[in-house]
């Protein structure tokens, strides 16, 4: 077998094979003789049947076999020896194949990224020495209190602070905002809508002027859409609004007192905060971790730049975008809006795309130079724990992984995670004092 391999890029290759006539026949006799100790003719017992009807019968299936096996043997062989590491699957194109004749087909296969490793040790990050304040308890407390808020209708003008009950429709520059953008037909029409009388709530400057009316009034509403507005049609330009005002209802919040705190559980107002502080803490301790371990990896991938497969690239961009219109689509934003803004999209998560293959090549040099390795018992773990998040037995979950390559996927995830442990572990962290003031 001759190969011959040709650099198409510095993560891709053209690997030429040629196999000699007489290894090409010595396939076809093989693959003829186990189809015909296995073939079950008309009139003859299994492995019984004449060799030259068993060759006429499955002609085609025997060369396909033997094209199958040709190359997956010498391929195999091939990249073994010359020590290629091939990432995802080749693309195999066939030149010449036939009995008794030289076999030649070429594979173009995308290469792990050749690098100097950098230095990984003592990576540099900053920890925000934060701690709760009452303030941040209080804060809190109004949340609860914001849940439980009673809404009561009063028979007075429109002050700061109220909440209006109107119906809108929404002109720009004279038409009907959803001419301008057809999936704003909220801006364009609303009946019934509840709206905050403060500066920022809505449209900026929409709801002070509103103050003042009272049930059963109308006003028209001037407004200016900001440069930076959602709906790009109608940024920068002006819009106006005939209001009719509804209703008019003023928040009643409930008394922070040990009744409240029951309510959430608590004996009294102050076990409420201590365990509201306690939660707030926690949460800050999980951000300070989350912040630092960022930190630690932006500094690795600042250390070292190399150009990545971009089959693997295109693979996690993908990843990314479904991830990123999946959490939007969760906070209700429209698919409408989304696919407005699909370059933009594709653009972030074809950056974080690239920064998570080239971490993961890293994670994967480090791991084998300090002999990080995911133990059976930590992937299994694992498995059974989604299984449960996903009410399935770990079995059934497993199947369904092995349908789609996620075991490998979710061994990579435990080893970034091991990986990222021991960068922090060996990390020169510097403590500094919160952007608050607080310590």
């Amino acid at each position: 077998m001759n190969v011959a391999i040709e650099e198409l890029g510095p993560c891709k290759k053209l690997v030429r094979f040629e196999l000699e006539p007489k290894e090409v026949d010595a396939a076809f006799d093989e693959t003829s003789k186990e189809f015909q100790r296995h073939a079950a003719l008309p009139g003859f017992r299994p492995g019984k049947a004449p060799k030259d009807l068993v060759l006429k019968k499955y002609e085609k299936d025997i060369q396909d076999e033997v094209k199958r096996k040709l190359i997956s043997d010498s391929y195999s062989k091939s990249i073994k020896e010359h020590k290629l590491e091939v990432v995802g699957y080749p693309d195999i194109e066939e030149i010449q194949f036939a009995k008794g004749q030289p076999f030649q087909f070429a594979a173009t296969v995308e290469t792990a990224p050749k690098f100097e490793m950098p230095e990984y040790r003592g990576l540099p990050a900053k920890r925000d020495l934060a701690r709760v304040t009452e303030a941040d308890i209080d804060k809190a407390i109004l949340a609860l209190q914001m849940q439980q808020a009673k809404f009561e209708k009063v028979d007075h003008a429109i002050a700061e602070s109220d909440f209006a009950v109107i119906n809108y429709s929404g002109r720009c520059e004279g038409k009907p905002i959803s001419e301008w953008a057809p999936v704003a037909r909220g801006l364009t029409e609303k009946k019934n809508f509840w709206l905050e009388v403060k500066q920022e709530s809505f449209i900026p400057g929409f709801s002070p002027q509103l103050i003042g009316a009272r049930p059963g009034d109308k006003r028209t509403v001037q407004v200016e859409f900001d440069k930076d507005f959602v709906t790009k049609e109608i940024a920068g330009k002006k819009g106006e609004f005939d209001v009719e005002i509804v209703e008019v209802k003023e928040r009643h919040l409930p008394t922070p007192d040990n009744a409240f705190a029951k309510s959430y559980g608590a004996e009294s107002v102050q076990e409420l905060r201590e365990g509201i502080r306690q939660d707030l803490q926690n949460e800050l301790n999980n951000k300070q971790r989350t912040t630092i371990r960022n930190q630690i990896v932006e500094a690795l991938l600042n250390r070292v730049s190399f150009e990545l497969p971009e089959s693997i690239v295109q693979a996690e961009t993908r990843d990314v975008v479904y991830s990123i219109v999946s959490e939007n689509q969760k906070r209700g934003v429209a698919m409408e809006v989304l696919d407005q803004q699909k370059e933009s999209i594709y653009s972030a998560a074809n950056a974080a795309a690239r920064d998570r293959v080239r971490a993961d090549f890293l994670f994967r040099k480090i791991a084998d130079r300090e002999g990080i390795r995911v133990q059976p018992e930590e992937l299994s773990g694992r498995i059974t724990a989604l299984a449960q998040a996903y009410k399935m037995t770990p079995q059934a979950f497993y199947k369904e992984l092995e349908k789609r390559n996620g075991v490998a996927d979710i061994s990579m995830q435990i080893l970034r995670e091991k990986v990222v442990d021991f960068l922090q572990e060996n990390a020169k962290i510097e403590d500094v004092a919160s952007a608050s003031g607080e310590s």
